[in-house]
C-alpha cells in the first residue's frame, strides 16, 4: 500500500489491523485467562480475546481505575489539553464486553494463577502480561526514585504529567526548561523530541524568552530531519538539541541546585525533565519473564521464551524491528489474542503482521508521522519492504495540517479500540 493509503485506512481499520477471519474458531475455545495490566496491550488484548471467543473467561488485573496515555499527553503539557483528555476508564470492558476487570497491583505470575497484593489468586489457563516499563532510577549520579517529585519525568502519563506542566507554569520568563532522554531502547522514542516542541509552543505564548534545552544521551533520534526542520520554521532558536558527542549526555544531577552536569560543563535549569533509562514492568521481573531488562518471546504467538502458558506484548516485551509504542502494543494485543483463542481451541497459531504508526506534534497544527507494517517469520519480527514511510520534508502547511488531523483521527480510533 501506498504510505498515504496506508495511513488514512490504517486509523479506520485498527480493529480488524492483524486479524484474519481464520485466525481463531471460538466455538471450541473455552477456559480462563488472566491479562495483567491495562494499557495499550493489554486492555486491547482482554477485549478482544472476549470478541474472538465470548466463552472464555477473561479477567484484566489493573491496579488503577482510570489510565492516562502517554500518546497525547504532550498536548497536555504544552496547554493544548486537559489532563482528563488523556484520561479513560474500564467500564466498558466489562459492561459491554464481559471482561472481568479487578483493580488490584499483581504481585506475581506463577504456575497457572496470578498472585495478588493482598495474597488472593486467579486462576488461569492462559496468561498475558502487559506492563509496561519501569525505570533504572539508580543510573544517574544525583537522582532517585524519591527525586521524581522534584525532577519528573512524566513517561507515566497522570500524576506526573500534571507535576510537569505545574512547572512549567511556574517557570519564569526567560528561564531554561532542559529535556534529557534516555538511550535506546526506551518507550516512545520521539516523544522527547514532541514533548520539546510542546514546551516551546507554549513558552512561545506566555514565556517568549524561556528556552528548551536537550541534552541527549544518543546522537539522532527518530524523525531528526523532520522534528528540526519543524523546530527551526515554528520556534527559531528557541530550542537548542545538543548529541551526546556534542556535551548532550549527562553525567549527574543536582536536583538542588537545579543544574546538569556533562561533559563540558554545568548547566542550569529552571526545570529538568529527566527520563531515566527503562526497563520491562516490575512484575515482569518478579515473575521470572525477564533476560536482562527485557521480556523475550515467540515472535508469532508472544509467547514467553522462559514461562510457558504466559504471553508478554507492549513496551517489556523484545519485539525486534517494532519501537516501543502505543500502537505496536495495540497491534501485538490482537495478536496476542488470537494466539491464546486459538491455543485454547487446540488450533495451532497463525503468523500474524502487524502494523504501527507513530504521530508526532511540532506544533498542534503541525503533525509528522511514520508509519511501518511487520511480519514474524518465526524466529524474529522484521519489516516489511516497501510498506508505510515517513512524512515528506519541506511539506507545506496544508500537509502538516492534515497530518496533525490524521493524528487526532487515530487517537480517536485506537482509544475507542482499546476502551470502548
Amino acid at each position: 500500500m501506498k504510505r498515504r493509503t496506508f495511513l488514512t485506512a490504517g486509523a479506520a481499520a485498527l480493529a480488524g489491523s492483524v486479524l484474519p477471519a481464520h485466525s481463531a474458531r471460538a466455538g471450541k475455545a473455552r477456559g480462563r485467562v488472566v491479562v495483567v495490566g491495562g494499557g495499550f496491550g493489554g486492555a486491547t488484548a482482554a477485549k478482544y480475546v472476549k470478541l474472538l471467543a465470548p466463552e472464555v473467561e477473561v479477567t484484566l488485573v489493573e491496579q488503577n481505575r482510570e489510565y492516562h496515555t502517554c500518546p497525547f499527553s504532550n498536548l497536555v503539557l504544552g496547554g493544548e489539553l486537559p489532563l482528563s483528555g488523556v484520561r479513560h476508564g474500564y467500564g466498558a470492558l466489562s459492561s459491554r464486553y464481559g471482561v472481568r476487570v479487578v483493580h488490584s497491583a499483581a504481585a506475581q505470575v506463577g504456575e497457572g494463577k496470578v498472585v495478588l497484593a493482598d495474597g488472593s489468586e486467579v486462576a488461569f489457563d492462559r496468561a498475558l502480561v502487559s506492563p509496561g516499563i519501569d525505570f533504572h532510577f539508580d543510573k544517574m549520579p544525583g537522582y532517585s526514585a524519591a527525586l521524581a517529585e522534584k525532577i519528573p519525568h512524566a513517561w507515566k502519563a497522570g500524576a506526573q504529567t500534571a507535576l510537569l506542566r505545574r512547572q512549567l507554569e511556574a517557570m519564569p520568563d526567560g528561564g531554561t526548561a532542559v529535556i534529557l532522554p534516555p538511550a535506546n531502547p526506551f518507550r516512545c522514542p520521539p516523544g522527547p523530541y514532541e514533548r520539546a516542541g510542546m514546551f516551546a509552543h507554549y513558552f512561545k505564548k506566555a514565556k517568549p524568552r524561556a528556552k528548551v534545552l536537550i541534552l541527549d544521551a544518543k546522537e539522532k533520534f527518530s524523525k531528526q530531519p523532520l522534528f528540526e526542520e519543524g523546530w527551526a520554521l515554528h520556534y527559531g532558536e528557541m530550542i537548542e538539541w545538543r548529541s551526546a558527542e556534542a556535551g548532550g549526555k549527562a553525567e549527574a544531577l543536582d536536583a538542588k541546585t537545579m543544574t546538569v552536569e556533562t561533559e563540558f560543563g554545568e548547566e542550569k535549569a529552571d526545570v529538568i525533565n529527566y527520563i531515566p533509562p527503562q526497563r520491562a514492568g516490575q512484575i515482569a521481573h518478579d515473575s521470572g519473564l525477564t533476560e536482562g531488562d527485557w521480556c523475550p518471546v515467540n515472535t508469532i504467538t508472544f509467547e514467553s521464551t522462559l514461562r510457558p502458558g504466559v504471553h508478554v506484548i507492549g513496551d517489556s516485551c523484545v519485539a525486534a524491528k517494532m519501537p516501543k509504542s502505543g500502537f505496536s502494543a495495540n497491534s501485538q494485543g490482537k495478536a496476542a489474542a488470537a494466539a491464546i483463542v486459538r491455543a485454547l481451541s487446540g488450533e495451532e497459531p497463525i503468523a500474524p503482521s502487524f502494523a504501527n504508526t507513530c504521530y508526532s506534534f511540532v506544533t498542534p497544527s503541525h503533525g509528522i508521522s511514520v508509519a511501518a507494517v511487520y511480519r514474524s517469520d518465526g524466529k524474529a519480527i522484521q519489516s516489511v519492504e516497501g510498506a508505510g514511510g515517513v512524512s515528506p520534508k519541506e511539506a507545506g502547511a496544508d500537509f502538516r495540517r492534515r497530518e496533525a488531523d490524521y493524528a487526532r483521527g487515530w487517537y480517536r480510533a485506537i482509544t475507542a479500540d482499546m476502551f470502548y
